[in-house]
């Protein structure tokens, strides 16, 4: 189910494991993203693409469109 959480909230769960994934397109992604952060643009997000994750545990999907 998903959420929003704020930035303490975010890096609470990546301390404990929680994967970041930006789903910014892949040339904005090399221009900048979250330290550790997994690039799999909202484009290519299938189940193939996230089938590396743990199904019930928990993901933090990050997009900034700059808006």
């Amino acid at each position: 189910m998903a959420r929003k959480i704020d930035r303490a909230e975010v890096q609470r769960m990546s301390s404990e494991g929680a994967p970041v994934v930006e789903v910014l397109p892949a040339k904005e992604y090399r221009l900048e993203h979250l330290t550790g952060a997994i690039n799999i643009p909202l484009t290519k997000l299938d189940e193939r693409a996230v089938a590396r994750f743990q199904r019930d545990a928990p993901i933090i999907v990050y997009c900034d469109d700059y808006q």
